[in-house]
Formats: structure tokens, sequence, C-alpha cells
């Protein structure tokens, strides 16, 4: 479960990231954070990550405080960013041995890498390719394949279809669902709001920095998504 309570963020020149978030995002739940550019998305993710130290407030992930234990909290979350950086002259299955063993996992054979690799939709003849001949949406692919290998009960994700063709999103989106039944938490910060009608289960719509808006999937579905996110964006924060 990912977790902020009253989570604040003010930096040195006075900004205002993030002003007293309070959200929690259970097992078996896709969770998509909207907002323009600037809300506090990545500031939210940030501070869960532990990248950042909040001003006030806490984040917590399986109910473990992210200040207090840092290295504990990783165990249990996967990222994937919306530029994944990975080690272009290794080929996706070395990316993948090399980041499972960063994470403590030392005993899997090729076929494990390769059978998440088959989960996630890379063709087989790109296993053993070298990442700097991918393209953006296989990039992607292997980003989520070393999250699904990490095993992690959360999964944080920054704007991870921008620049993917429609199929290469499309399959991303198949793949969140499979990993939501396997009850993964998953935090999707994004202003895609077709992806968010296809496929969330609870919706929020941040701005200056504040939650102004929180639906469940069948809120949101009943209403225009499209039309509510506008007319939040028209008004004023006050």
């Amino acid at each position: 479960m990912l977790q902020t309570i009253e989570l604040t963020k003010r930096y040195e020149d006075g900004l205002l990231a993030l002003d007293a978030l309070s959200l929690e995002i259970r097992p078996g739940e896709i969770f998509f954070l909207l907002g323009a550019n600037g809300a506090g998305k990545t500031t939210t993710i940030n501070l869960l990550l532990n990248f950042i130290e909040p001003t006030s407030g806490k984040a917590l992930i399986n109910g473990i405080d992210v200040m207090e234990q840092p290295l504990e909290t990783k165990k249990h979350v996967a990222f994937v960013s919306e530029n994944v950086m990975l080690y272009g002259n290794f080929t996706a299955r070395q990316n993948l041995d090399f980041f499972a063993r960063l994470g403590g996992k030392t005993h899997l054979a090729k076929s494990d890498y390769y059978n998440v690799m088959r989960r996630v939709g890379l063709q087989e003849e790109a296993f053993e390719r070298k990442l700097k001949t991918f393209s953006k949406g296989m990039r992607q692919k292997v980003g989520l394949a070393i999250a699904i290998i990490k095993d992690a009960s959360n999964i944080v994700m920054d704007e991870p279809t921008t620049g993917l063709d429609p199929k290469s999103a499309a399959e991303l989106m198949q793949i969140l669902l499979r990993l939501r039944d396997a009850g993964k938490a998953i935090l999707m910060c994004t202003h895609d709001l077709f992806r968010a009608k296809t496929v969330a289960d609870r919706v929020g719509i941040m701005k200056e920095g504040r939650l102004v808006m929180l639906r469940t999937r069948e809120e949101f579905l009943q209403d225009d998504l499209e039309r509510i996110y506008l007319n939040y964006m028209q008004e004023a924060v006050l």
C-alpha cells in the first residue's frame, strides 16, 4: 500500500509544490493521479521514493515511513519513469539480470528473464539485443519487466505512456490490469485522460500542489471525466 499523510513540500525558493496531500493506494488498485505539468505529481513521486525530503507530513510504503527506513521501503516498491534509465550496451536480458541482482535476486536463470519479457510483450528476437537499438516502447517494456521481476507489492509510474505509439500504450495498460489482478498497488502520474477512463479504479486531480478531486471508477464513468478535468483546470485554487 502507498500512503501519504498531510505530505507537504516547499522548496527553498518558496514554491509550495505539494500542499498537505493525504492519499492511499490500496493493494489491487490502479490509481491515476492527473494534472497539468507543475501540478505536483512528480513531487509526490519523488517524496514517495525518498528522492527528496518533505517539509512536513509523511510518506508510507506498506506502512513503513520512507524517511525513517528508506532502504526497507525500497524493497517494496518498483519505479517506472517516463524515460527509463537503462544500460544501452547491455542486452535486454543483461539489464534484467543487473537490476535483479542489485535487488538481491541472485538465483534467477535465463529462462526466468525470458518469461518476464514475454509477459510484457517484448518480441523474442529482442531478448539478446542491446538496448541502444530499442524504440522507446521497447525500453518501457524492459523497464516494466524489471519492475515485475523485482516482485514489489507497489508500482509507481511517472508518465509511462508519453511517446508510446497507440499499440504499445494499449499493451502497457493490459499489463497493468494483470498486475492489479495479482494484488499490486499501482500509482500512475499522468495527464492521459483516455487511459484513465480505460483502466483506472480511482482518479485524483491535482492542481497547484493540491488534490482538488478524488473519484471512484463508478463515479467518474457516470460523468464526463474530460469535462470534469477541464473544469478543475480552469478554476482557481483558493
